[in-house]
């Protein structure tokens, strides 16, 4: 009941409750116009939480989602515009972050396409589109304009993979070559752990609509097909690739061929793991780095020459035309070099900086990193929960603060003999130590040598390989490349011997357990409070920064993890998960244990499995008796189905019993499974009915 004292003392409470609320809205309205200037580099980031929240979702949104987005979007918009001052920039923030949700949905729809929904054997048709190597060191083709018999046309997957294997492959074709062959073929697999990497949903952006391997030839159809530009493109590049391998034998060749054209096939897996262990993988792949010193070296030549030629100097803007032909050049390596992710965000990040120039704008700063972000998102969302993506804008966006604060405050470098060798040693710390967390936590490998092998290895890169390469374009056409190949030869030997010169000390490698799904995310919100705001009240990013390691050291893995295949089954155990088939779902073990942070092969994780006979193998675990059913003869001859038992099995179990049975039919719904103190969690739950895993119409 209201008091008359409350009555008489209302207008009191509430104007100290008007006064309270305005003071704290009078205050974020002062804190805010302390940043102008300073928000634009914020936008991406509202942009990147939207379309963050369309992956997370465990639902796929219908037209309303979608509509309502695009009505917050047009409001907050108009908001914005009508009052443009502080509170105008959290219209923009709440506008954008509307804005990537709906672009990561419409992106998710527009790529879509069939998806083969059982497992198929038989004859295969189509044109080569892409080769490279899988994770297996097996030659892989990827297929559009596919045929499959029986499979009408309204089912047959857009593109599909094959990875080739075998002795008698003798794979020779070419990107536009029609081929065909005969292939297994499956729809691409879900998570291997529940919350684990989807490659189902990587294969949705890809195209892809199906995955497999052949043990047969490849046979070519017809050399004539090259359909479209981007096919004759890639063919291109393959002759290319191939020319460069006839000049430099081995894996200089493959190495050069895939800093040249992004061609990977003649690189070989030793080769990879000496990069990977030595922190030098990134200098494979064409990004940022390639393309930059690329534009960087264009830019300064074509600079030198004009200001050689006083005719043209008093009369011409050299640095404009230097730009508009090192941008030039930067688009042709793209087409090149096959366009993919990594080098289409790095061919922006060029494009941003260049037209910067053009403006007579600052290049390097925080606006351009965010305009580019801007444009990367908008283009492939999906992009956003890549590790390239993550690890090369943390790269770019740390350097640029760091170099630009220094700038700001006049830091010399020391000498000028020296400030290129410091700036090297500067650039590879903050690189490295951006990317680290990124790195670890997709990878769960850290190059504890990787500083010293950067310092080695990338002013070779810039100094000499890069120079080569354009000096060996230049010298095409008179038929004297050679001699640009020679030299970057010489450079990638170089930088061949640091990797296997790093990797084979002792602890170079170190390996980390993955982190849980609100890790990333909070680290990467303290970084950019860090670098981003304006002021004392950035400190506070060390807040989610530490709570994020935190985090990250104190998750537990699963006890038990079950492949959503019934083929394999990992239990942990005091010196690491037990596997229980030394060999078999190869892949599948290896992630498993590299998400452990465990370095071990295979055969000796199966080691720590009780010894038993092969067909059955069961596992103590106090509450529960695990048993795993691993071939036919074995599940026809298995009738112990008692409460307290879990079999999975691969094949289709018919049992009577009160045991919890988890064989292929029931694996196919629920797919992949981890056994922890919360209870029993599956994959489909955490990854929720999606476009990219729900199955299509029969």
């Amino acid at each position: 009941m209201v008091t008359m004292r409350e009555i008489r003392f209302a207008p009191v409470y509430l104007a100290r409750g008007r006064g309270a609320s305005m003071g704290a809205l009078a205050t974020i309205d002062r804190g805010l116009l302390r940043q102008r200037g300073h928000l634009f580099p914020w936008l991406p980031v509202f942009f990147a939480s939207g379309i963050g929240a369309y992956f997370y979702l465990r639902f796929e949104p219908d037209w309303r989602a979608y509509a309502a987005a695009a009505l917050v979007a047009m409001l907050l918009t108009l908001t914005a515009l009508r009052w443009p001052g502080s509170w105008g920039a959290l219209a923009w923030a709440g506008c954008f972050a509307a804005a990537g949700f709906g672009v990561a949905g419409l992106r998710a729809h527009d790529v879509g396409g069939p998806v083969l929904s059982w497992r198929y054997y038989g004859p295969v048709e189509g044109r080569i589109v892409a080769i490279d190597r899988s994770a297996s060191d097996a030659l892989r083709i990827t297929l559009d304009q596919v045929r499959l018999a029986r499979v009408p046309p309204h089912r047959t997957p857009d593109r599909i993979r094959l990875s080739l294997h075998g002795d008698g492959v003798g794979f020779t074709a070419l990107p536009g070559h029609r081929v065909m062959t005969t292939a297994h073929l499956s729809p691409p697999q879900g998570p291997v752990e529940p919350g684990g990497f989807d490659f189902q949903r990587h294969a949705w952006f890809l195209g892809l609509g199906a995955v497999g391997y052949t043990r047969v030839p490849v046979v070519t159809v017809s050399r004539a097909n090259a359909g479209r530009a981007g096919v004759r493109v890639t063919a291109l590049r393959m002759a290319v690739s191939n020319h460069i391998r006839s000049v430099l034998p081995g894996e200089i060749g493959g190495f050069a061929a895939a800093v040249s054209t992004g061609d990977r096939s003649g690189v070989g897996q030793d080769t990879l793991e000496a990069l990977r262990d030595s922190n030098l993988a990134h200098l494979l792949a064409i990004s940022g780095l390639h393309m930059g010193l690329l534009a960087g070296f264009v830019f300064g030549a074509l600079r030198l020459i004009i200001a050689a030629a006083p005719a043209l100097a008093l009369r011409l803007p050299g640095k404009k035309l230097a730009a508009i032909g090192a941008l030039a050049v930067a688009a042709v390596y793209l087409a090149l070099s096959g366009g993919n992710v990594a080098t289409e965000r790095a061919f922006v990040m060029v494009a941003v900086l260049f037209g910067a120039v053009l403006v007579d704008r600052r290049a390097f700063s925080l606006r351009a990193v965010a305009f580019a972000a801007l444009i990367v998102l908008a283009l492939r969302p999906e992009s956003l929960i890549s590790p390239g993506f993550q690890m090369s804008f943390a790269a770019t966006t740390a350097l640029v603060a760091v170099f630009g604060w220094m700038r700001d405050r006049q830091i010399r470098l020391g000498p000028s003999w020296a400030q290129g060798a410091v700036a090297v040693v500067i650039s590879s710390a903050v690189a490295g130590a951006a990317t680290g967390p990124y790195g670890a936590a997709h990878f769960n490998v850290l190059a504890h040598y990787g500083l010293p092998a950067n310092l080695a290895a990338v002013p070779v890169m810039g100094a000499l390989v890069i120079p080569a390469a354009v000096l060996a374009a230049c010298l095409a056409p008179l038929g004297l490349d050679w001699i640009g190949l020679t030299l970057m030869g010489w450079g990638l030997e170089w930088i061949l011997g640091v990797a296997e010169a790093v990797s084979g000390l002792p602890g170079a490698r170190g390996f980390v357990h993955g982190p849980g799904p609100g890790v990333l995310p909070l680290m990467s919100l303290g970084f950019l409070l860090l670098i981003l705001w304006q002021g004392r009240l950035r400190f506070a990013g060390l807040l989610p920064v530490v709570a994020a390691f935190a985090l990250w050291t104190g998750a537990d893995r699963p006890a038990v993890l079950i492949a959503d295949t019934g083929n394999l089954v990992g239990v942990m155990t005091p010196q690491g998960r037990a596997l229980s088939k030394p060999r078999g779902a190869g892949f599948i073990a290896r992630v498993w244990l590299e998400n452990d942070g465990d370095g071990v092969e295979q055969m000796q994780a199966a080691a720590r499995w009780p010894v038993q006979s092969k067909g059955i193998r069961s596992f103590d675990l106090g509450a529960v008796k695990l048993v795993h059913i691993t071939g036919k003869r074995a599940a026809e001859s298995f009738a112990d189905c008692t409460q307290g038992k879990l079999v999975v099995s691969p094949v289709r179990l018919d049992l009577e019993g009160s045991c919890e049975v988890f064989d292929v039919e029931r694996l196919q719904h629920t797919g992949s499974l981890a056994l922890g103190p919360g209870g029993l969690t599956t994959a489909r739950s955490q990854s929720g009915q999606r476009l990219w895993n729900s199955k299509p119409d029969q």
